[in-house]
């Protein structure tokens, strides 16, 4: 059993490795800090995706799982079988379904390509808005704060706003993806 296990995680160690030296070394243009929280994300992801390989069922029904919850874990299942890839790209902006389906995707069938297929992607989207809106929130209140001895409140109303749009932009989502965390996926259901 032993053997077997350290085959499987030097496998997917070598494809991790792999796949972080193609980020690193391909995406010049992007900052290193960028580069940095991306390939964060992506290990976190990837962890995930390793744990659930590993002892998925077993994280479950373990104190943290039942701690999360049993609706939450079945909500990621239904989620992952009905809608797939797409289920791992959203699920990176998706509280509480963003800790779970990396770790469900590794327990299900999907192969570890199919997951770095979707969830490259949204590691470099998440991190790109993350590391964005930091710079520009920073850089935003320096120049403001040299200008306006009222910038602080300027810059508590900017993030207000912001923090309303994407509250706003989250519960959408949410709403337009709840159909598929529902109910699992039946033959004839409409994808």
């Amino acid at each position: 059993m032993s053997e077997i296990l350290g085959s499987l995680f030097a496998g997917f160690a070598g494809l991790l490795g792999d796949s972080i030296s193609w980020l690193l070394v391909t995406v010049d243009s992007i900052d290193p800090v960028t580069r940095t929280v991306i390939a964060g994300a992506f290990v976190g992801e990837s962890i995930g995706f390793a744990l659930g390989m590993l002892c998925g069922r077993y994280m479950r029904a373990s104190r943290l799982g039942r701690y999360l919850g049993e609706h939450n874990w079945v909500r990621a299942e239904n989620y992952l079988e009905r809608r797939g890839g797409v289920a791992v790209f959203v699920s990176r902006f998706l509280p509480v379904l963003h800790a779970l389906i990396p770790v469900t995707a590794g327990a299900s069938a999907m192969s570890y390509r199919r997951f770095l297929a979707w969830t490259m992607p949204a590691s470099a989207i998440w991190a790109g808005a993350y590391v964005s809106v930091g710079a520009f929130a920073g850089g935003t209140y320096r120049e403001l704060l040299s200008k306006l001895h009222s910038a602080g409140y300027l810059f508590v109303g900017a993030i207000i706003v912001f923090v309303a749009v994407a509250f706003a932009v989250k519960k959408l989502v949410v709403r337009r993806e709840a159909r598929y965390l529902q109910a699992p996926y039946r033959d004839g259901d409409a994808l």
